[in-house]
């Protein structure tokens, strides 16, 4: 295994959904877990101040319901911010399954030599080979 690949599950995560600011802290999404908690509290403190009795924990519960939807999403994100780039989906289901077809798939994309780069002319060093004739009022470079 190499120590510069994650595997980062696509579905519903139940542990981004039950504990969410703490799911998001262990993920290292400080920013995220900082602003779900903030609009957790800022939900609970709203339903309190306007006496909405169950509802302040249900509205609570909208932002741990999005962390479970949208967590892997954001991890992604996450990791792109740090440098990381997607290598490309692997279907399994299990995580040693998923790193086997990784690696098979990793080494057969090696085996494959790299495009030759098209090498592009400058348009600024680009001539035209044969001046045309010019209708019109134009002065032709060369001519008196």
């Amino acid at each position: 295994e190499k120590p510069d690949v994650t595997f980062v599950r696509d579905g519903f995560s139940w542990l981004g959904f039950l504990v969410s600011p703490l799911w998001l802290l262990w993920h290292r999404l400080w920013i995220e877990a900082a602003l779900a908690f903030v609009a957790m509290a800022l939900l609970l403190m709203l339903a309190e101040g306007l006496r909405l009795g169950l509802a302040g924990p249900l509205l609570s519960l909208l932002v741990s319901l999005y962390i479970g939807l949208e967590g892997q999403a954001l991890r992604i994100a996450g990791l792109r911010r740090r440098g990381w780039h997607e290598w490309g989906v692997v279907e399994a289901n299990r995580l040693d399954d998923a790193d086997t077809r990784y690696v098979l798939e990793a080494e057969a994309q090696a085996d494959e030599q790299a495009p030759v780069p098209r090498i592009v002319p400058d348009a600024a060093h680009a001539r035209p080979t044969h001046m045309g004739i010019a209708l019109g009022l134009n002065h032709t470079p060369g001519r008196p």
